[in-house]
């Protein structure tokens, strides 16, 4: 049970409406203060929580946006299905700083009644895994990802390299459309199994998850074998081992510039090379990434 203290702090650092949230920046831009943000969708788990603790290194003060953008869901059970827990994730971020505010704003107040993503063309970047397998998804995630940049206007802004192709598209906008923004990458953080931690984790049943270790596993045989073993042997194994897994389908496993994605066509050593690979287990779907040199 909340004290009645706890119930008024935690109202004081929620924000659940544009206009209450805008008026809050303007008295933090008036005492300079830098606006740190971390754009999130809830569920939040320690991987979100080390985008916080770095953000409180830049600033006092740090926003944490929650909200499940409907616009970059191809299916509609997914974004029914993805795991919702506000009261927790307020608990919980009021134990990390009492000078962390939420904006969690209704599908409404971020869209009105135009619940539509904008179209981009963002290049290669833009067409290649995530692009190819779920359609519209980056369209989804940068309609969204401005219309957060255009209220906080942030001076930085945190990212995870779990989701390292939604980084380099994020990027690209604030490169074209935010040049007082500066994008912050933070390092994947996995469990004792290596399974980068996701809010998704938490759809897959205990065998499942148990299983789900392979994925991590087979990066680094990756990183290990790169210059040992043929890049299409490489890819045919790793894709046969996970396969072999009940309820485990690669999507893709690639092997790809980190900077421009292109996929490389044999065993190079050239620096910024990342392995990325997508499984569905059961009708969840798991991405992962692995800096190999």
């Amino acid at each position: 049970m909340l004290s009645l203290r706890a119930v008024k702090v935690f109202l004081m650092n929620l924000y659940t409406s544009v206009q209450e949230l805008t008026l809050e920046l303007k008295k933090q831009r008036k005492n300079n203060t830098t606006i740190c943000l971390v754009p999130t969708m809830g569920s939040l788990h320690e991987g979100h929580y080390s985008l916080v603790h770095k953000a409180l290194e830049k600033s006092e003060y740090v926003w944490v946006s929650i909200f499940v953008n409907p616009t970059q869901f191809n299916n509609k059970n997914d974004f029914v299905n993805y795991p919702k827990n506000l009261n927790k994730d307020i608990v919980t971020l009021n134990a990390i700083s009492k000078n962390i505010k939420i904006f969690a704003p209704s599908i409404k107040e971020i869209y009105g009644e135009n619940i539509e993503p904008q179209k981009f063309d963002f290049g290669y970047i833009g067409k290649v895994m995530e692009g190819k397998f779920r359609e519209n998804h980056f369209n989804g995630v940068a309609t969204v990802v401005i219309k957060l940049f255009n209220l906080f206007k942030p001076d930085f802004v945190f990212f995870g390299e779990k989701d390292f192709q939604q980084i380099l598209i994020i990027q690209k906008i604030i490169d074209e459309n935010f040049h007082k923004t500066n994008l912050i990458r933070c390092e994947t953080i996995r469990n004792k199994n290596g399974l980068a931690l996701s809010s998704r984790n938490k759809l897959l049943n205990k065998r499942d998850y148990d299983n789900s270790n392979i994925i991590h596993d087979m990066l680094v045989f990756s990183k290990i074998n790169l210059i040992k073993i043929p890049y299409k042997k490489i890819k045919a194994h790793i894709i046969s081992k996970i396969n072999k897994v009940e309820n485990f389908k690669v999507e893709y496993f690639e092997i790809r510039n980190e900077k421009t994605l292109f996929e490389i066509k044999k065993n190079k050593i050239d620096t910024g090379l990342r392995a990325f690979i997508s499984v569905k287990v059961n009708s969840v779907r798991l991405i992962d990434n692995y800096l190999l040199n």
